[in-house]
Parts: structure tokens; sequence; C-alpha cells
């Protein structure tokens, strides 16, 4: 049924419930339709995976990956844009792309440095300032005064529609020895809703744990998760590109879309297989991704 027919034309959702003429075409329509969730969350990619081609040529390098059809990066340096962040923002509106996030050690977020941050990244537009890995995450001393520089941090950059949260790798199994709970569930525990969870669904894998669940259990702050695409244990048949290692990447987008808050799924190619040159391997895994989306009905 063209449920357009019904939805378009000024008509909400809930117009339709309180109208008593369409009860009984409500209650005739499937299931589900009220609740479908017609988000599109885009497809960012992470520039340390092509980190030799930005080093060659920046510029060249950002062109490439709007012509692959991304429409957002996340940041890992600015090579020949640092502090001219005027001039970056003008070559990401030229090529279409959007500044979906940016990878900063935790000194980015104290102090002076927080307002040089936040400056430069809100003329670039970039709303997320992430941490990828700080030995004091996982220290059982240092664990909580880190979480209280991200909450301290969060509350400067909330008023203006910036956050900042953490990335793991494989600390994200760590146990802490007092509570026997995982670092990651601690540092969710202590910091406000609004610091983000950046999951590497990747190393969450190679850990040996399930990515879906790190998903479920902390609704809402799985923003800008990293997709890395990962083979575990060196399962045979499987390489590294997405849809073709072994993670199971359908129930993680499932996941994102039912309790992420995903706005964004960050693709990141940390392995090059079969000799193909990163940027090689970073486009076969984007064609996976819209390969899965499409298949899942989420192109």
């Amino acid at each position: 049924m063209n449920t357009d027919l019904i939805v378009g034309a000024g008509w909400a959702r809930r117009d339709i419930l309180k109208t008593a003429a369409f009860g009984a075409l409500a209650c005739a329509l499937p299931k589900n339709i009220f609740a479908a969730d017609d988000r599109k969350i885009g497809l960012s990619v992470q520039l340390y995976s092509v980190r030799n081609d930005c080093k060659g040529n920046f510029d060249e390098a950002l062109a490439q990956i709007a012509k692959m059809g991304f429409g957002g990066v996340e940041f890992a340096g600015y090579y020949n844009y640092g502090g001219k962040a005027k001039e970056l923002r003008k070559r990401l509106d030229d090529l279409n792309l959007k500044a979906t996030g940016t990878h900063m050690g935790t000194g980015s977020l104290k102090g002076d440095e927080l307002k040089k941050t936040m400056e430069f990244h809100q003329v670039i537009g970039c709303k997320y300032i992430i941490v990828p890995g700080d030995g004091a995450f996982s220290n059982p001393v240092k664990s909580k005064e880190f979480a209280e520089t991200l909450n301290t941090a969060m509350e400067a950059m909330k008023p203006l529609g910036m956050a900042c949260g953490y990335h793991n790798h494989k600390e994200i199994a760590a146990i802490d020895p007092e509570t026997k709970k995982t670092y990651w569930d601690l540092f969710a525990e202590r910091t406000t809703p609004d610091v983000v969870l950046q999951q590497d669904c990747g190393w969450t894998a190679a850990c040996g744990l399930d990515p879906v669940e790190r998903v479920r259990k902390h609704p809402g702050r799985t923003k800008i998760p990293h997709f890395k695409p990962t083979v575990v244990n060196k399962e045979a048949g499987k390489k590294a590109i997405f849809g073709e290692d072994s993670v199971n990447w359908k129930n993680v987008i499932e996941a994102c879309y039912e309790v992420g808050g995903t706005e964004w799924f960050v693709l990141e190619q940390e392995s090059y297989p079969d000799g193909k040159s990163p940027m090689e391997c970073v486009e076969l895994s984007l064609a996976g991704l819209k390969k899965m989306l499409t298949v899942m009905g989420k192109a």
C-alpha cells in the first residue's frame, strides 16, 4: 500500500489517529507502519584510513573521498589546514562534505585549549570531538578523573550544540579490579548521557565481545560508531572488507537504528587485503556497506 497517499499532503500520523473517520483504515494498515523509521544515517570515513594519501596531498585525498560517495569525513589531523578553519570549511563545502567528527587528545578538552578547540570546530561545522584512546581511561586510579574531564568539557560544549566522547580500542574489554565492571561501562556510568561512546565495533569483535550488546546497553550514545572491517581470529574465508569480514554488521546496523541515536556510520579501514591500496580498500568497503544498507531497506 502506498502510505504516502495517507501521510502526505500535510497529514501527520498523529492526525490520522486522532481522526475518527480514519480509525478503521488505521487498524487495517500493517502493524508497524506508524513506528517506521525513515531516517537515513549518513556515511562518513575516518581519514586515518588513508593517512598516507592525506599526507601526500590532502586536498586531492578529500576530493577522492567525496567522489566515492561519502557524505562526511572524520579528521585525524588537518595537514595543510592546521589553524585555517575558514579555508577548510570552504574546501569541505566545495566538495559537499560534512565534518562529522575529529579525533584529538584529551589535552584539547582542557582549559584554554578547549576554547580553541570549540572555536575551530564551530567554524568547520564539526559537532563531535572524540578522544581516540587515553591510558587514564582504563587506569584504576585515574579513570574516574578522566571521566570528569569529559564531563567538564561537555558542560562547555553542550550550549554550542557540540559534544565530546571516547573511542575504544582493546581496552573496551578491560575490567576494573574493584567494581568488576568493564571500564567502558564505568565510563558510561560516570559521564553524562551527552558524552559520546564512539564504539569501534571492529575492536569490540576482535576482543571476543558483541558490539550489538554495547549499543543496546547504552541507548542514545552511539552517535558516530566506527565500522571497521575486522577478521576475528584469522577466520577462514574472511577478509577485512566490509561485508566480507567477521563482524555481524546487519545486527549492529539494526541496533544503531533502533536505540543508538546514531547520526553517522564512520567507516574505518586499518587493513588493506589483496595488495590493494588504502583508497581502493576504502572504496570496496563503502560499496559493501551501501549494498548491505540497500538489502536492509536503509539505503
